[in-house]
């Protein structure tokens, strides 16, 4: 049995929260960054745990590290300045007590938590991070937010780089393919198509999907203009059986990557609960982040923000669906939707200003696209004519149609449309480009 092991930050929970926010303060204004070379190898440390628990507990429990042997990350920015996702963790140098490298990510698991499933029993998820393998002894501290999106320590793990059980083979080694290449991925957003549910004999076919997608991606603005930004790889990874399971219509497949639609009961949610495949199979090429293209015709996909993202191949919709997603793994975009059906209760509370750049609940109007709005436009905005072109908070957004705004009567992130971010989406996508590529 897996020993499950639970660290709070401090016994009374508002000197927890108030030390915490102090010192994520703290490490957000003390740049300039660490220097990668004086902490760093040029190569991945990975770190799989366990992530345990129902609706309002969680529990973590460490599995295993593994060398990878590449580092596609940026080697300047190893502090994450976003107040983004769900989950932080943070590497600290042992001897020091520097913080080295950090970043900000959500899961799966922290999806689950807000469905009916998780308030009758308990799951455990597989989840994943990656950081810069370190040259010396480090701890690396995990931390999940409370209702009030205030960082909670929950966990730490410490880690001698000499340890001789971090594991150094690779048992998912396939042909990788350069679909766009631009330099070194240090300085580049480093995007890993990763094939579902295509055989051997159908390889052939990914590899014109990833050039059909990669010429989706730059459809849409800000990344067209931003294309040199991008490498742009491909594992040619192929599966016992072609497309995905699809349990409401008793369809089982042998697939690479285990994935399924009705992911939370959602028809039309395409997701995988095999990470540890997926990190075996992303980690034969440099990546910032993991698309998974699905070899199926029925409309779906799905993404959370620096976990992975999906799409499947051959819909009418397949373009949208994929830049719609790509929004938010790369850049936490919300959706702006509010009419259709989705597997959560009270996905964002609306007595708390969400994270997420593109929705408010005006509770902290300010620190969203207030200075975006011009003179004069009523907040809330109605949805007229008047209005029809202009950035101000309209009601109905993250999935509900009261309480929560966005910033357009439109935008990708709302509606089935191509190359339609509004340009407040656009901004948080640039701010995220010039993150991972150095400006």
């Amino acid at each position: 049995m897996t020993l499950i092991t639970r660290i709070f930050a401090d016994s009374n929970p508002f000197k927890s929260v108030l030390s915490v926010f102090c010192f994520f303060l703290f490490t957000a204004t003390s740049f300039p960054q660490n220097s990668f070379d004086d902490y760093f190898y040029d190569k991945t440390l990975r770190l799989d745990y366990h992530h345990t628990g129902n609706h309002s507990e969680d529990f973590y429990s460490f599995d295993e590290l593994i060398e990878e042997p590449y580092w596609a990350g940026s080697k300047e920015n190893l502090l994450d300045k976003f107040d983004f996702g769900k989950y932080k963790f943070i590497v600290i140098d042992e001897e020091t007590g520097t913080h080295i490298y950090s970043r900000t990510y959500s899961t799966l698991f922290g999806e689950w938590q807000t469905t009916d499933e998780a308030k009758e029993t308990f799951r455990t998820f597989s989840e994943t991070v990656v950081f810069p393998f370190p040259k010396k002894n480090v701890i690396v501290e995990f931390y999940g937010r409370d209702k009030q999106n205030n960082l909670i320590k929950k966990f730490e793990y410490k880690i001698d780089p000499n340890n001789y059980f971090i594991k150094k083979e690779r048992p998912m080694q396939y042909e990788t393919m350069k679909v766009l290449y631009n330099g070194d991925p240090s300085i580049k957003v480093d995007v890993a198509f990763i094939p579902e549910g295509y055989t051997e004999g159908e390889i052939e076919l990914f590899k014109k999907d990833c050039e059909k997608f990669t010429k989706y991606f730059f459809n849409s603005s800000p990344f067209k203009e931003n294309k040199n930004h991008f490498n742009i790889w491909a594992v040619l990874a192929p599966s016992k059986e072609s497309g995905t399971d699809i349990p409401a219509d008793k369809i089982w497949k042998n697939t690479l990557l285990n994935s399924n639609f009705y992911t939370f009961g959602l028809e039309r949610y395409l997701m995988t609960a095999d990470n540890k495949t997926l990190r075996h199979v992303a980690s034969n090429v440099p990546y910032d982040q993991i698309y998974i293209i699905v070899n199926s015709s029925k409309y779906g996909g799905g993404a959370i923000y620096n976990h992975y993202s999906v799409c499947v191949n051959n819909n009418i919709n397949e373009e949208f669906v994929f830049t719609h997603e790509f929004g938010h793994g790369f850049a936490f975009l919300a959706d702006e939707y509010y009419t259709s059906d989705v597997a959560y209760n009270d996905f964002y509370s609306l007595d708390v200003e969400p994270l997420e750049r593109n929705i408010s609940t005006l509770i902290d109007f300010d620190s969203k696209w207030k200075d975006m709005v011009e003179m004069g436009t009523p907040i809330p905005t109605p949805s007229t004519k008047e209005f029809k072109d202009s950035i101000g908070a309209f009601e109905g957004g993250g999935y509900v149609e009261k309480g929560v705004y966005r910033p357009m009567q439109d935008c990708s992130m709302k509606s089935n449309s191509v190359d339609n971010f509004c340009p407040v989406c656009k901004k948080a996508i640039q701010d995220m480009i010039d993150f991972y590529t150095e400006k």
